[in-house]
């Protein structure tokens, strides 16, 4: 066993109920680091081609991530991992909360399932001991009563729980596994894989000390970066964050993000600060992709901001070993007293998308979507989908039950996705998400289908910035907004720490964003691969965001493990295992250029009104520099022999 990591994995085969513990090499670790990449690497090699996602050949995997537990800041991330049944190619979701040391503290670095349970079950494990339970009883909860039964059993062992909802039982594909009481790893439809192994839970009980290598210097750095965190000059309220986004769509110019004003934002509001500003500039997408900030405007004042701001119902809510502290918990007094306050993905998705501007409703969908186990951002792209599609006519009251779908309707909207979780008549076609609701509804369903590769995509317009619709397109696992865009880039500031990499002008043109500049494309590479990096590590997006001269990234990562790689040595790795779920989906058959989302999305035809009038993303020719530039071939996305051969991948991985 080396610095950081535990030196070992758990496997569970669901089917025999068995569980044995494998060794992993240091070696292994110097290559692909923790987390995602150590599941890429597993889940590449054993997860034979054509494996049925819903089915025993499909790995699932939780695991922690390589900085957690050493003294770090904003590392208490973890991922589940998997064949994704939503796209048919590389699945994970990453998730805060306190559920990533816990699997370190049971002595292992990730947890792996294989097989199918012939009833519900449960895994506990402490620092010594795992074994499977029944869960029966457990069947049919919710994720907040089912990690509350489990932790009471436990009787006050601190243990910590991620398990599934009624969505993942039921197999929806837009299904996500929760913990600390509702804090989701939504995406890749991992929930449903969870759901077909009739595994309800994961509860863990650990206590083992996490080695590190060199604690007193990481204590050093994580004072130096809490200090930034700690900054706290006075900040705008609601409504002025409204108009400041209204004065940045005016100005003709754009200054590059500094990641220390996000931090302000999030410090005071979580990521609902962002709720007015990116409507106003055009980053929010409105009406199923297709309506902008006017229609907000139009007949109506900027009355969302004050209702999801306010502090008067929140409880601040701080993740593993975040000194920042961006979530929230509904205050004892409110309706949903307990549950986690709505991101800025929720809103805007159970909002936005569909004209709703009902916060009591958006509050309340929210703890719905969380209590089953359901990824809001899908949840709403497909509500969104659906009322387009009877507003077309594509879908009438008979086939939705009664429920008029007409943009804005909260109390339909709420029935809805009551219907979706419980897949009931409408709700049963819709529960698999967007793209599989089209192809059984036909009739050119799919044009207002607003995914890439089958999964809904994020709050984020690829119109405003075209770097988050090249990563939609690009990733092996598409429709992402937590990968990259120009934004993040200049915000990661990874030429300071990466001197090969391009520099940002501090002031630049807003039409310069959409010019095809190589520049552009090595930015969003070094996205890619930085978050590589940060997911093999366990470390917050939002973290990442203070700029890498304030989170000392690359510095925690050789005082924990004794090792002594450069920045660029770390970013070759997060090459690495780009490349390694790359070649995963196009081992099950996944054709890169299928990911392209749907052109709508891109301003194919560009808006005629509102803050993205008139422009449009030429993303194909992206793709293809993006894929030249990991040295894939440019015209099929897909990875060569000779470049896995580089990254030392099996070129036939056995099946």
């Amino acid at each position: 066993m080396g610095h950081a990591s535990m030196g070992k994995i758990m496997w569970v085969d669901l089917g025999r109920g068995t569980i044995k513990i494998e060794s992993i090499p240091d070696t292994l670790y110097q290559k692909v680091l923790s987390g995602v990449g150590l599941a890429a690497h597993l889940l590449y090699e054993r997860i034979p081609s054509g494996a049925d996602p819903l089915g025993p050949d499909n790995i699932l995997g939780f695991v922690s991530g390589l900085l957690t537990g050493t003294g770090s800041l904003f590392t208490g991330r973890w991922m589940v991992t998997g064949k994704s049944p939503l796209t048919g190619g590389w699945g994970d979701a990453n998730c805060g909360g306190n559920f990533s040391p816990a699997i370190k503290r049971c002595g292992v670095d990730g947890i792996f399932f294989t097989g199918i349970s012939p009833r519900p079950v449960y895994l506990w494990a402490d620092k010594g001991r795992a074994e499977l339970r029944d869960a029966t009883e457990l069947w049919g909860r919710d994720t907040v009563e089912t990690e509350e039964i489990l932790k009471q059993q436990a009787d006050g062992r601190g243990l910590r729980v991620a398990c599934i909802g009624p969505a993942g039982e039921k197999q929806s594909l837009i299904a996500g596994v929760a913990n600390d009481g509702g804090r989701m790893a939504a995406r890749s439809g991992l929930g449903a894989v969870m759901g077909s192994k009739r595994l309800k839970a994961v509860a863990l009980s650990g206590g083992q000390r996490i080695p590190v290598h060199d604690r007193e210097t990481i204590k050093t750095l994580s004072q130096q970066c809490n200090e930034a965190v700690q900054f706290h000059p006075p900040f705008l309220n609601g409504i002025m964050m409204a108009y400041t986004g209204t004065l940045m769509r005016l100005l003709p110019m754009q200054m590059a993000f500094d990641g220390m004003l996000y931090k302000l934002m999030l410090d005071k509001y979580g990521t609902a600060s962002l709720n007015q500003i990116m409507v106003e500039v055009g980053d929010t997408p409105i009406k199923n992709w297709k309506g902008s900030n006017e229609d907000f405007d139009r007949d109506r004042s900027v009355n969302l901001s004050p209702e999801i701001f306010t502090d008067t119902m929140v409880v601040k809510y701080h993740c593993y070993s975040c000194p920042l502290g961006c979530g929230g918990l509904m205050a004892k007094n409110s309706a949903w007293s307990g549950g986690h306050k709505p991101e800025y993905e929720s809103v805007m998705a159970l909002g936005g998308l569909l004209l709703n501007d009902d916060a009591e409703s958006i509050y309340t969908l929210n703890d719905m979507l969380n209590r089953a186990g359901m990824d809001t951002i899908s949840a709403g792209g497909t509500v969104a989908f659906a009322m387009e599609c009877y507003e077309k006519g594509l879908l009438t009251r008979d086939d939705t039950g009664g429920l008029e779908l007409t943009w804005g309707n909260s109390a339909a909207i709420v029935q809805l996705v009551e219907k979706m979780i419980r897949r009931e008549g409408i709700g049963d076609l819709l529960a698999d998400g967007s793209r599989a609701a089209a192809g059984r509804i036909g009739r050119q369903a799919d044009r207002l289908a607003m995914h890439a590769g089958g999964q809904e995509l994020g709050m984020h317009d690829g119109r405003y910035d075209p770097g988050f619709a090249l990563h939609y397109c690009v990733e092996p696992t598409p429709g992402r907004h937590t990968i990259g865009s120009q934004m993040y880039y200049e915000m990661f500031r990874l030429w300071e720490r990466v001197p090969e990499l391009p520099d940002v002008s501090l002031v630049y043109t807003k039409g310069s964003k959409y010019e095809s500049e190589d520049d552009k494309i090595s930015a969003a590479a070094a996205c890619s691969r930085f978050m590589n990096v940060l997911n093999g590590t366990g470390t917050c997006l939002f973290g990442a965001f203070l700029g890498v001269e304030r989170l000392p990234l690359f510095e925690w990562l050789n005082a924990a493990t004794g090792w002594d790689r450069s920045p660029a040595d770390y970013m070759a790795i997060g090459e690495r295992i780009q490349t390694l779920k790359q070649a995963f989906n196009v081992k099950h058959g996944v054709d890169p250029k299928s990911f392209k989302a749907n052109p709508r999305t891109l301003g194919i035809p560009p808006q005629t009104a509102g803050a993205n009038a008139g422009r449009s993303v030429a993303v194909d020719a992206m793709m293809r520099a993006y894929w030249q530039r990991f040295g894939w071939d440019p015209a099929t996305g897909k990875p060569g022999e000779a470049v896995l051969k580089r990254w030392g991948i099996k070129t036939k991985p056995s099946d």
